[in-house]
């Protein structure tokens, strides 16, 4: 963990103080991308007592200041413990600078990524459009305004020092109404289920920081942690950071939940009108406890996809599973996990509940 740290740490430095990492003082510096034109050398040398691939790399840059120009790149001269090895054909970012005597230098950092990223939102896109129509289409709209919200509202004022919980609280008033509205129509059943979803985030809300406070977390179990505290000067509030995390992480979730949750309620109501309240509320229950059970076990999964790395920790660890789940970095998943299953769990009564009064007397065709 200790080597992961040392070079995640290197490779954040890397990309935005190069310096720090080639022993340089630079006076320049430039963020470049290049295509590899051939591979003019390459073998193992030895860096940090350990061998790794060696590269001289001919490069033709696309883009920034030196655009078209063909330059000689060196690979591999760093110690690292993932190795970087390119052939003709690879798309590169790369740090160029020159310090105070004038001398140039390169060091590539890191792949350029777009076109595959732009393929799978194209066939992502195609497919929902295809398959679910306007509504699809619809849904696609939703997410672009969440992540405007994100991108514009919650990050840059959790960055510039603002409450992380209080700002993930407002940004998700402004995404909840607008992105179930946009995918599921303004009618009386999305209605209910914002309205059950806003119940089930405070909740969640109130518990995550009740846990995290009992549970002495301070969101510092990350190297990403350690790494705004340095580049943000310590102004981010990190364990409000952690909270702010699980309501946006449930949030997602709930969307699915409560919208499933309120229609069957109302379906339910407009195939049998005069069906009574306790009635509609325990038939709607029934398909809610199905609800639970996916939903809990699809965030159980998601968690687990995200944090598979270090679950690894458990596998032929010398430590006793009492003390390996009392880490810190072991604990945030698990306080994570378990509040966002209880939001869950707690948003198919609520809702239910909302919904049964909603539907008295009201029939709604989709």
């Amino acid at each position: 963990m200790k080597k992961s740290f040392v070079f995640l740490f290197s490779l954040f430095l890397l990309n935005f103080f190069p310096q720090a990492v080639l022993g340089q003082e630079v006076a320049r510096e430039e963020i470049l991308e290049a295509e590899v034109l051939s591979v003019l050398e390459k073998g193992k040398i030895e860096i940090a007592g350990s061998m790794q691939e060696y590269q001289k790399l001919e490069l033709l840059v696309t883009k920034g200041s030196l655009k078209d120009q063909k330059i000689i790149v060196e690979n591999g001269t760093l110690p690292t413990t993932s190795q970087m090895v390119l052939k003709k054909g690879d798309k590169v970012m790369l740090v160029e600078g020159e310090d105070f005597e004038g001398n140039r230098f390169y060091q590539i950092t890191d792949y350029v990524r777009r076109d595959s990223l732009l393929l799978l939102f194209c066939l992502f896109l195609v497919l929902v459009v295809s398959i679910a129509g306007i509504r699809g289409f619809m849904s696609v709209l939703g997410m672009g305004f969440s992540f405007l919200v994100i991108f514009l509202f919650v990050l840059p004022r959790i960055s510039s020092g603002a409450n992380p919980v209080m700002i993930a609280i407002l940004g998700s008033f402004f995404i909840v109404p607008a992105t179930f509205f946009l995918s599921h129509g303004f009618n009386k059943k999305t209605v209910v289920a914002i309205a059950g979803t806003v119940v089930a985030l405070m909740f969640t809300g109130l518990l995550a920081g009740f846990f995290v406070d009992n549970a002495r977390l301070t969101g510092f179990s990350s190297e990403e942690a350690g790494f705004l505290q340095f580049h943000h000067n310590g102004i981010i509030n990190i364990k409000g950071l952690l909270l702010a995390g699980i309501i946006i992480g449930v949030l997602g979730v709930l969307d699915d939940i409560t919208i499933s949750q309120s229609a069957v309620v109302f379906q339910l109501k407009d195939s049998n009108p005069k069906i009574k309240k306790g009635e509609l509320y325990k038939r709607a229950m029934s398909v809610g406890k199905d609800h639970i059970s996916s939903m809990v076990n699809t965030l159980v999964l998601v968690y687990t996809g995200a944090a598979l790395p270090l679950l690894l920790l458990f596998i032929n660890n010398p430590r006793p599973f009492s003390e390996v789940i009392n880490y810190e970095i072991i604990a945030d998943e698990i306080v994570r996990t378990l509040v966002g299953s209880v939001g869950l769990i707690l948003a198919v009564p609520v809702t239910t509940f909302f919904a049964v009064f909603a539907a008295k007397s009201f029939k709604e065709k989709d």
